[in-house]
């Protein structure tokens, strides 16, 4: 009765004219296997399922496209411009869907702002550019920190902020790490308010000093000092002059080192004066520069009276140049002795020209690497014999280092060689050099098989010809530094290099 009398009520709800209880008055569509497993079908199905999902969907061209019609497209420049335009709008409504398919009806959503393309549609204009580099900010460049009154306090009342504030004091600290030395890296702080405390600025400060102090140390070292077959600029524009005014002809390469010098060989030319001569091959002695090893060598000049009233007004770099001076002096008084040694040249600072003591770029070599027979071995000791005798007696000298080290052999004779350290017998410790310098040929001759070689004592009384009389060593050199201790207070009562030994006479000349 119900059912029967709903269509007579008139017009209702849609919901009453329904039964909630009925069959579906739509009826399903029977459709072949074949249908079913056509592919027009599905994609028409899953075009109608984006539609429903997304029935707001943005166009690909959000604008009208841009024709032929009112821009020249016979520049490719211009088609270039329109097809990356058009392939922008097309990646951007792609984000459009894929953001809107992710966030749903979610309440908190995911943007694809950042991914988009955004074209430059007005790239030809410029007028409304702004280049940072016409504004009066900069901000490449540090905010200067507002500087503190001498009185040390900023403000009134509340306030005031003084010089000891942790927050200035650090902000100052980082604008003085800009007068570092530009080999210190302090980092780049644009942007930031940095705050330095003063433990950490001043750890710094002391670093950077540091640095700057072994970089100093480290160039001087370079442009200073020469190392074994190397000579540091100075010294190579001495010899390019020397090459250059003719005086060398060429410079062919190094042939000795040292611990306290090197030497180079090299080939002669004119001298600028007729009266000197250079020999056809020089020897060039280069003093190295470095005071590494002349800190125990200044007992041989600072007591030597021709170097004492100098020695104290120069700086140990000029010190070298005096070395070599002093060789060039004992080299001459070597020379016009007659005894067999290099000759003098020229002096150029720390840089000495000798004759050269060899033949055709070969050195003479050392007696201690020369294998002579007995008798020239007993000719060379009674040559060295007489050469130590004229050293003490006519040139007034001490070679103070003398060995088979420093001894060369050419030309059937013994050619002494490096005395820059020779002394006077004069001098605090000459008489000590000497016994030192008479026991190193006394030991070198016993042993290379010279039955006259005399030993250490007998050959300071040779050379000397002071009548030392001691049993042994120890009371030997006793008297040597008792006769030294006399000169040394003559010298000091009436201010004269004068010798105060007593001798015997002159030496006894020993000849073979």
């Amino acid at each position: 009765g119900v059912a029967a009398a709903a269509p007579d009520a008139g017009p209702g709800p849609a919901w009453q004219s329904k039964c909630p209880w009925g069959a579906p008055s739509t009826t399903s569509i029977s459709c072949s296997l074949a249908d079913v497993m056509s592919e027009q079908l599905a994609k028409e199905l899953q075009l109608e399922e984006e539609r429903t999902a997304f029935p707001e969907v943005v166009a690909a061209a959000e604008g009208p496209f841009i024709t032929g019609e009112n821009i020249d497209t016979s520049s490719d420049l211009m088609l270039a411009q329109m097809l990356q335009m058009e392939f922008d709008r097309e990646y951007d409504a792609q984000l459009r869907r894929e953001e809107k398919k992710i966030n749903g009806d979610s309440k908190v959503s995911i943007s694809f702002e950042n991914y988009r393309k955004v074209h430059p549609y007005d790239s030809d204009s410029s007028e409304d550019e702004v280049d940072w580099q016409d504004t009066r900010h900069d901000p490449y460049r540090a905010d200067k920190p507002t500087t503190t009154p001498r009185r040390g306090f900023i403000g009134k009342g509340k306030d005031i902020t003084t010089k000891h504030d942790e927050v200035v004091c650090g902000r100052k600290n980082t604008a003085r790490m800009e007068n570092f030395a530009p080999e210190f890296q302090v980092g780049d702080g644009i942007g930031m308010d940095l705050k330095l405390s003063n433990q950490v600025f001043n750890a710094l400060k002391q670093h950077a000093y540091s640095e700057e102090r072994r970089s100093a140390r480290l160039h001087e070292k370079k442009e200073h000092s020469t190392a074994e077959k190397a000579v540091d600029p100075k010294t190579r524009l001495l010899l390019y002059k020397m090459v250059n005014s003719g005086m060398l002809e060429t410079i062919t390469g190094c042939i000795s080192t040292g611990k306290e010098s090197v030497v180079f060989h090299a080939y002669g030319g004119k001298s600028a004066t007729e009266d000197k001569v250079i020999p056809p091959e020089c020897a060039i002695k280069v003093f190295k520069t470095t005071l590494n090893e002349f800190k125990n060598r200044d007992k041989y000049i600072k007591d030597d009276y021709r170097f004492k009233d100098r020695f104290s007004k120069l700086n140990p770099r000029k010190i070298i140049r005096m070395w070599a001076e002093k060789e060039m002096h004992n080299l001459t008084r070597m020379q016009n002795a007659g005894i067999p040694c290099p000759q003098v040249v020229i002096l150029k600072k720390h840089v000495l020209v000798m004759s050269f003591i060899g033949q055709d770029q070969v050195p003479a070599p050392k007696l201690k690497d020369v294998t002579l027979s007995n008798e020239d071995m007993k000719k060379a000791y009674y040559q060295i014999l007489n050469m130590m005798q004229q050293l003490y007696r006519e040139c007034n000298l001490v070679h103070a280092d003398l060995s088979e080290y420093n001894m060369l052999w050419h030309d059937g004779k013994v050619w002494l060689i490096d005395v820059s350290q020779s002394v006077e017998p004069t001098h605090p410790h000459g008489l000590e050099f000497l016994f030192r310098d008479c026991r190193n040929v006394s030991q070198f001759f016993q042993k290379g098989g010279v039955a006259e070689a005399l030993n250490e004592r007998e050959l300071f009384n040779a050379v000397s010809g002071l009548n030392i009389t001691a049993d042994n060593e120890v009371d030997f050199q006793a008297e040597i530094e008792a006769l030294e201790k006399m000169n040394e207070d003559h010298v000091q009562n009436h201010g004269k290099k004068l010798s105060m030994f007593p001798s015997d006479g002159d030496p006894p000349i020993y000849d073979e």
